[in-house]
């Protein structure tokens, strides 16, 4: 039992240091996503996704760990929680505490991940936004309505009502 908890700390530090890793990838989205550099952003992404990957097998070994320590307890492992261990481990207070300790960073890195990851969110949706209102105007310019102006041959001239300006000047 005494190598199963050592072997679930361990992989729970692994993680959270993944984890932070992912953080601090998720913070350097933020000023990227704010300037539009997309390649930056696709580069960003890309080393995203390899760290999910090592998170994903991480987890893997973790639940595999939680099973383990599940049979020899002869519990459930869905119902199995890192806070009940923590409990159980009353007569062992440094695996206690390095558990609990390693619990409290993993808890803490993943909420400030999904506070940075919603603000990335809502940064983006912004961006798209922004994006359908230039689109929509560039439409309505392009399919506003001729004048009723007239040449010298007396023929429609076929000018459209805002066609002076070509797009959408932000200086203005």
């Amino acid at each position: 039992m005494a190598s199963l908890m050592e072997e679930l700390i361990q992989t729970l530090k692994l993680e959270e240091g993944k984890y932070t890793e992912l953080l601090s990838l998720s913070k350097s989205k933020t000023p990227v996503i704010v300037t539009g550099n997309v390649a930056e952003l696709q580069k960003i992404t890309d080393e995203e996704q390899v760290v999910l990957d090592q998170v994903a097998q991480l987890d893997h070994e973790r639940q595999t760990v939680m099973e383990d320590i599940a049979n020899v307890l002869n519990r459930d492992v869905k119902t199995l929680k890192l806070s009940y261990l923590i409990e159980m481990l009353e007569k062992r207070p440094k695996e206690r505490e390095e558990l609990s300790r390693v619990h409290d960073r993993l808890k803490a890195t993943i909420g400030e991940l999904m506070v940075v990851n919603d603000q990335n969110r809502e940064l983006i949706r912004q961006s798209l936004d922004m994006i359908d209102f230039n689109l929509a105007l560039q439409r309505e310019l392009r399919d506003a309505p001729e004048t009723g102006e007239y040449t010298r041959n007396a023929a429609i001239a076929g000018n459209v009502l805002g066609s002076a300006q070509s797009g959408f000047d932000a200086k203005q």
